[in-house]
């Protein structure tokens, strides 16, 4: 293992110990920030080390579970602490990050691979399989309480969201078992794809467990480091006069560093499956495993919880779908697609700024 792949989790871990205990100044501030992306290129290291040891597609899910359960306790500790007036932040965060995965993780990744190798190609089958899933997911969780009658607009009342968390925990588990066992070869690369790690041993037990655990050392620097500068964030945002929301943007940014890096790097090494499979696995993940954590949270503490989303980002949602579901159609992509999504990306950013 190199040094720095042990040194820069550990580092980072001991400025987010520093940081919980020290007032935040500028110097801490720029310290927080340097450890913070060093704990993101540790975080890739070690998931690329565990995915060699077990294969696809469960490297890839390693990483997004991973970060999606780190990110689901930073959401709920922050409604614990924030009370009614965190009523938002589930929604915000769970749009925030299917819209950054799906307009600009997917886009960066479709024209960085188009740009070095012209086309590439992936197995439809699993993308379409984790497209689907993911309409549902989101149009349970965000769409239809913007519609339903029995609550306050964007609200779901108390049978409704037990019924929309248990379909959605129930869905991703079916994802993953498709994923995994019964469909597991719609997740692997086509034959004719490249493979870097082909003629490379995997690695020992020993050290595929090392990975794993400085894998999650990093995750949870990332996550509280990112939580550490938000005040620092929002201070920003509010002396810019920027929306509220966008602070949930920028902190799903920050968390979301990680699986964005592994999938641009997959891409850029012609293994597009494996760019899709983390991609469009973690946006599936961020509902199936949030929307049951706020829920039974807001529940047991009895917290107002708004899901719906407004027309605006309704639109937008909508738009990222339908191109997707159009430029992954085929199977086969090139810088195009990949502009494309970027340019939804572009207008989901300066909308929210300036709604």
């Amino acid at each position: 293992m190199p040094a720095w792949a042990l040194l820069l989790p550990l580092g980072a871990a001991g400025l987010l110990a520093a940081s919980l205990g020290l007032t935040m100044g500028t110097a801490l501030a720029a310290a927080c920030a340097v450890a913070l992306i060093g704990a993101v290129i540790a975080a890739v290291h070690h998931a690329e080390v565990v995915a060699h040891r077990v294969g696809e597609p469960f490297g890839t899910l390693v990483l997004a579970v991973a970060i999606t359960v780190i990110e689901v306790a930073l959401i709920v500790s922050m409604m614990l602490a924030g009370g009614p007036d965190t009523a938002t932040l589930p929604r915000d965060t769970i749009y925030a990050a299917v819209m950054i995965i799906c307009t600009g993780v997917v886009g960066i990744c479709l024209l960085a691979g188009g740009i070095s190798h012209h086309e590439q190609t992936f197995r439809m089958e699993g993308t379409n399989s984790a497209l689907s899933a993911l309409v549902a997911l989101a149009g349970l969780s965000l769409v239809l309480p913007s519609f339903t009658t029995s609550s306050p607009e964007g609200t779901y009342t108390l049978s409704q969201l037990v019924f929309v968390a248990a379909s959605s925990l129930a869905l991703w588990a079916i994802f993953v078992f498709v994923q995994t066992v019964r469909h597991r070869d719609y997740f692997l690369p086509p034959k004719n794809a490249a493979d870097e790690d082909v003629h490379a041993a995997p690695p020992s037990n020993a050290l595929a467990l090392a990975s794993f655990g400085l894998l999650l050392v990093a995750l949870v620097s990332v996550v509280g480091l990112a939580k550490q500068l938000s005040p620092m964030i929002e201070a920003a945002v509010v002396a810019a006069g920027a929306p509220k929301a966008v602070i949930g943007i920028a902190i799903a940014l920050l968390v979301l560093l990680p699986e964005t890096w592994a999938a641009v790097r997959a891409a850029l090494a012609d293994r597009l499956q494996t760019s899709m499979n983390l991609a469009l696995g973690s946006a599936l993940a961020s509902i199936g495993l949030t929307i049951p954590a706020v829920v039974v949270t807001a529940t047991v503490l009895d917290l107002p919880l708004v899901l719906g989303l407004a027309p605006k980002d309704l639109v937008l949602l909508a738009l990222a779908f339908l191109v997707g579901a159009i430029t992954l159609g085929t199977g086969r992509t090139n810088m195009m697609q990949g502009a494309v999504h970027l340019v939804l990306f572009a207008a989901f950013l300066f909308l929210s700024l300036v709604p």
